[in-house]
């Protein structure tokens, strides 16, 4: 009886493997299918072969590795990390970067641009709440130690006033 639950346990164990394995192997017939999804000749015999090769006592890596060298590299779902895919594996990194760096200049570009708020100033152009802020921020000067107080105080009464 218990040769018998340790023989469902291991066809049970080997199934799941095979199934693991197999969902990371692409259909060489169909090529958008995982050998597990897919019900081509090839993908059956594959299926089976990755059986026997877990029956013979195979790790998973040496099965990826016995399926890229007869299949090539293209049969695996996940590439090898290696010079020559880097600029696959790396390229949503430094789109995102870019676009973080982009996105980053323009903000600082539109909150530190006083030669066009300044410009709207003049031509009569109201400023936004945020625009009046960072002027007061650039146009006040720095309190010196004796006046401090002072400058404070109006610097305060010329927010509370709304820059007029």
């Amino acid at each position: 009886m218990a040769s018998k639950d340790d023989a469902v346990k291991e066809a049970q164990i080997v199934d799941a493997r095979a199934r693991n394995i197999s969902h990371n192997v692409r259909c060489t017939e169909c090529g958008s299918q995982s050998i597990e999804d897919s019900q081509a000749d090839i993908a059956i015999l594959l299926r089976k072969l990755i059986r026997d090769e877990i029956r013979s006592g195979k790790n998973d890596k040496e099965i990826f590795k016995k399926l890229e060298d007869d299949f090539g590299e293209t049969i695996l779902y996940a590439p090898k990390f290696d010079m020559q895919t880097a600029a696959l594996w790396l390229s949503p990194l430094l789109v995102a970067g870019a676009a973080a760096g982009a996105w980053a200049y323009q903000k600082h570009k539109q909150k530190t641009n006083v030669h066009i708020m300044a410009l709207n100033l003049v031509r009569g152009v109201p400023l936004t709440p945020r625009e009046k802020e960072t002027m007061l921020d650039i146009l006040t000067p720095p309190a010196s130690q004796g006046f401090k107080s002072q400058e404070v105080k109006n610097s305060f009464w010329w927010r509370r006033l709304g820059g007029q």
